[in-house]
């Protein structure tokens, strides 16, 4: 019985710590997202000459200009947010809609 309780404790001490982990984790890999699609977008901005204020329609303008996933697309947000691009010349350019919503914020500084 006290095995148990002790067990029970360890857990309850170690689970929040693996959740902060994983919000950890899943904001590092949607700020690597956003920084490719950035990237593609500025690489496709120079490319077509656009001006500010020129609109970038996504997914399909960026996806020649990003590494895709296993299955051919672009990288969702791993928490399930949604990508967003503002016109050429805003910076950031590119958004999750999660953004400061979550803890960790999903936000490219």
């Amino acid at each position: 019985m006290i095995v148990v309780g002790i067990i029970g404790l360890l857990a309850a001490i170690a689970l929040p710590n693996f959740l902060k982990a994983r919000a950890n984790s899943q904001a590092s890999a949607c700020i690597n997202n956003l920084r490719q699609i950035e990237a593609a977008c500025q690489q496709l901005a120079v490319l077509k000459n656009m001006a500010a204020g020129a609109t970038i329609v996504y997914p399909s303008d960026v996806a020649p200009y990003i590494k895709l996933n296993s299955i051919g697309s672009i990288p969702p947000c791993p928490a399930g947010g949604d990508y967003s691009l503002l016109p050429v010349g805003a910076n950031p350019q590119s958004q999750c809609s999660l953004g400061t919503t979550v803890t960790p914020p999903h936000i490219l500084q």
